[in-house]
């Protein structure tokens, strides 16, 4: 395991007595280099929408068992948001979730060539994804051809 993968296990591990105790989700946990800086990122989420007092609260105590638990190495940054509409969809969760929902991916090699596809997501495995496109055909995605899963977001 990676050291970006073993610090979001731990901090998972950290974040979900203090998720359930506020019956808040939590969607994600990252820990990645932008520029010259590290930042440990944790995504919430609850019914109606996660607030700003929410975020602070939960960076508050998570900020708290950091210092104590003090296995990141590196200087970084912490922040603890909502997800946003736009999120990505990564974990199996995230698709039983939103199964027969329209979603939006973007594969990394072209598929008849096209990149970017809109349709129902119809059902998954650690191998695909099945979705029902705009005009009724249903396509398998390979999830290691699969650069980004979203929502479809019409305005």
């Amino acid at each position: 395991m990676s050291k970006r993968e073993t610090y979001e296990q731990k901090t998972e591990t950290l974040l979900r007595p203090i998720m359930e105790e506020l019956m808040f989700e939590l969607v994600d946990v990252e820990y990645v280099k932008e520029g010259s800086n590290w930042y440990l990122r944790a995504y919430i989420d609850k019914p109606g929408g996660i607030a700003v007092d929410d975020c602070e609260a939960v960076s508050r105590r998570l900020s708290d068992l950091l210092d104590e638990q003090d296995y990141i190495e590196d200087a970084y940054i912490l922040e603890v948001s909502s997800p946003g509409l736009g999120r990505p969809l990564k974990k199996d969760k995230d698709f039983v979730r939103h199964m027969g929902d329209e979603i939006e991916i973007r594969t990394f090699r072209a598929i008849e060539h096209e990149k970017e596809f809109t349709g129902v997501l119809k059902d998954f495995d650690k191998e695909k994804l099945v979705v029902e496109l705009e005009d009724n055909e249903i396509m398998e995605f390979a999830r290691d051809n699969i650069a980004l899963v979203r929502l479809a977001l019409d305005f």
